[in-house]
């Protein structure tokens, strides 16, 4: 599922259209966030049945050369290890990711020199031959060998980046994660597993569905008095000076230390310290975290903070 880090970049994304864009309202950018979030789903649903491309690109050459005026015994007798393997077959009988990827037209027909030089590059891998080489197959390393190639080969491939930046600007900053959601979702699957086993919903639950939307809400609703926030606590800088994200973050990180009761204000100190780094330089991050930690004491002080629920200790 699209995790809180997730949702917190694409809502700091958004916050960035909303601020830069004359047109956009407030309905208008929760809209284009959730369907932001939705092609991050969608890029989950498509990067799986490239898998299966490469598989059946893979069955097409074995075919090929069966079929050779004067075939080889290698050429009659090939090794079908990679075309056969469980996982494969499990992701090419599942009905969910069927369903969607006919749904919303998803597939890489029109990519064919991806597949082939994806095709090449697998088979000169060492993590290719060593499991080509090994007489034995067993469930749980066709399901490693299947993590390795979307790790090893499918997130390294420059051309995948250009083809899918094409298709969708949402997609720039998504495919590592979408990966991480992958072998997440591979893990659930075992030897009994069959078209019916599940795959990861798009939201955990209706709380984190909730809180992208609250969170971007109460981040433009209660502006000013973010804003104050931040100019109060960066008194020694000018705030037309301060680089326009690193206020975003800020913005966001306040955001859910005053009204997000649920979310330990540490969580959400460190997260948006992670989100520094994408965003931001060194020198932003140290400067980030410096007027946070001080907001946060004050808010703190002056009991603006109120959090509850488990594991909140020493939030008080």
């Amino acid at each position: 599922m699209i995790s809180r880090r997730i949702i917190r970049t694409k809502v700091l994304q958004m916050l960035y259209a909303y601020y830069t864009s004359s047109d956009k309202t407030l309905d208008s950018i929760e809209k284009e966030l959730y369907f932001c979030i939705r092609k991050s789903y969608d890029l989950y649903h498509y990067l799986m049945i490239l898998i299966l491309d490469i598989a059946d690109y893979a069955e097409r050459r074995i075919e090929i050369r069966k079929n050779k005026h004067q075939p080889t015994y290698d050429d009659l007798h090939p090794n079908t290890k990679f075309t056969t393997n469980q996982i494969i077959q499990l992701l090419r009988e599942n009905r969910q990711l069927n369903t969607y990827t006919q749904q919303y037209k998803m597939s890489w027909i029109n990519h064919p020199e991806l597949i082939k030089d994806m095709y090449s590059s697998l088979t000169e891998s060492d993590i290719y031959k060593t499991y080509i080489e090994e007489t034995s197959q067993s469930f749980a390393e066709d399901r490693k060998f299947i993590e390795k190639v979307f790790n090893q080969i499918i997130l390294l491939t420059e051309d995948l980046y250009e083809i899918l930046e094409e298709q969708s600007i949402y997609w720039n900053d998504d495919i590592e994660f979408v990966i991480s959601m992958i072998n997440k979702t591979l893990k659930q699957f075992h030897p009994y597993s069959d078209s019916s086993q599940k795959l990861m919903p798009m939201f955990k639950d209706q709380d984190d569905s909730d809180f992208a939307k609250n969170l971007l809400r109460k981040s433009i609703i209660n502006h000013d008095e973010l804003r104050g926030l931040i100019k109060e606590h960066s008194k020694n800088w000018d705030l037309e000076r301060i680089a326009f994200m690193d206020i975003l973050i800020m913005q966001l990180a306040i955001t859910e230390f005053i009204w997000f009761p649920s979310i330990p204000t540490k969580v959400s100190l460190n997260e948006y310290i992670e989100l520094s780094k994408m965003y931001s330089t060194e020198k932003s991050r140290n400067f980030i975290n410096g007027i946070l930690d001080k907001t946060l004491k004050d808010l703190k002080s002056s009991e603006k903070i109120n959090k509850i629920g488990r594991g909140l200790i020493g939030e008080s």
